[in-house]
C-alpha cells in the first residue's frame, strides 16, 4: 500500500444512514497529524464519512484556551460532531494517546452515540503507575521539547520522542514545522492537556466493543499501559513489535490492516474497497 502525504477532510452534508469514523489525536497534536491514515480509510470505506476535529488549544483551534479535564475536551468534540452531522445515530472512534481517554469518557457518558472504540497507545491511572503512563526516561526530553526556542527544534524533539524511525520522516518533520508555524500550541495549553491526561482515572468497563492497539517499543508511554487495559477489560489487543508512540506514523500499513479487520468485525455489512 502506498500512503499519501496529503490530508483532506470530510465536508458537506453527511448521510444519516452512514456511520462516521472519527479520528482523534492526542497531546498537543492536531488532526493533520493523522497524515495518510485519513485518505487511506476514505478509500477503503467510501460509503463512510471519515471525520477528525481539533480540541481547543490545538490545530485550527490553537487560538482557544485548552481545557484541563478529559470531560471538557471530550465535550468540545461532541459539539463539533453535532454541528457537522446532527442526524447521525452513532460513530466509531479511532483515538491515540490522550484521544483514547476522550473516547473512553465519551462512550461511558453517551454510550448510544458510540458504536465502537479503538485505543492506540493510551493509558489509565486506574491500572498503570505514573512512570508507565509517561515514561520516566522521557521526562527531561519532554521538558526540553516544550521549552524549545524554535518551532523546528520543538517538532524535531517531539518526533524523536514519538517515532522509532526518525530517519524516515524528514519530509513529515517539515510538514509538522509548517503546521506548527500556522497553528502553534502554546506552552500553557500544552500544560492544561498534560494535566487532563495525568489526572484521568477511569474505573469502568467499556460499554461498547473495544480494541486496544499498542507499540511494544513505545518510549513515551510504556506498552504495559495498553497491556493492562486489555487484561483488566478482557478486550482484543493488537501490538506492533517495533513502532514508536506515534504508531500511525511509524507503521501506517499495519495499523490500516488492524482497523480494516476491526471494522469488518463490528460492522460486517460495511462495504470495503
Amino acid at each position: 500500500m502506498v500512503l499519501e502525504s496529503t490530508v483532506s477532510y470530510q465536508s458537506g452534508p453527511i448521510s444519516p444512514y452512514a456511520r462516521p469514523i472519527l479520528l482523534v489525536r492526542g497531546l498537543i497534536r492536531e488532526r493533520r497529524h493523522w497524515g495518510a491514515i485519513y485518505s487511506v480509510l476514505s478509500r477503503l470505506f467510501p460509503s463512510r464519512p471519515i471525520l477528525s476535529f481539533d480540541i481547543p488549544g490545538n490545530g485550527s483551534m490553537a487560538h482557544l484556551k485548552s481545557a484541563s479535564t478529559i470531560a471538557e475536551l471530550r465535550q468540545s468534540l461532541r459539539i463539533q460532531l453535532r454541528l457537522q452531522a446532527m442526524s447521525i445515530s452513532s460513530i466509531d472512534i479511532v483515538a491515540i494517546s490522550l484521544g483514547g481517554m476522550l473516547a473512553l469518557d465519551w462512550q461511558h457518558n453517551y454510550p448510544n452515540e458510540i458504536n465502537s472504540i479503538v485505543l492506540i497507545n493510551s493509558s489509565n491511572a486506574r491500572f498503570s503507575p505514573f512512570f508507565h503512563r509517561l515514561s520516566w526516561r522521557s521526562y527531561h526530553r519532554i521538558i526540553l521539547a516544550l521549552a524549545s526556542r524554535t518551532i523546528r527544534q520543538r517538532q524535531q524533539r517531539i518526533l524523536c520522542l514519538t517515532s522509532n524511525a526518525v530517519y524516515r520522516h524528514q519530509d513529515t518533520l517539515n510538514q509538522w514545522v509548517e503546521w506548527a508555524g500556522q497553528s502553534p500550541t502554546s506552552l500553557s495549553n500544552a500544560c492544561y492537556q498534560l494535566k487532563a491526561a495525568a489526572t484521568f482515572n477511569f474505573p469502568h468497563q467499556p460499554k461498547v466493543p473495544t480494541l486496544i492497539v499498542s507499540s511494544k517499543q513505545d518510549r513515551l508511554v510504556n506498552s504495559a499501559c495498553s497491556e493492562a487495559l486489555a487484561c483488566h477489560w478482557k478486550v482484543n489487543h493488537k501490538q506492533h513489535p517495533t513502532a514508536g508512540h506515534d504508531l500511525p506514523l511509524d507503521a501506517p500499513d499495519w495499523l490500516i490492516k488492524q482497523l480494516s479487520n476491526w471494522f469488518r468485525l463490528v460492522d460486517p455489512d460495511t462495504p470495503l474497497h
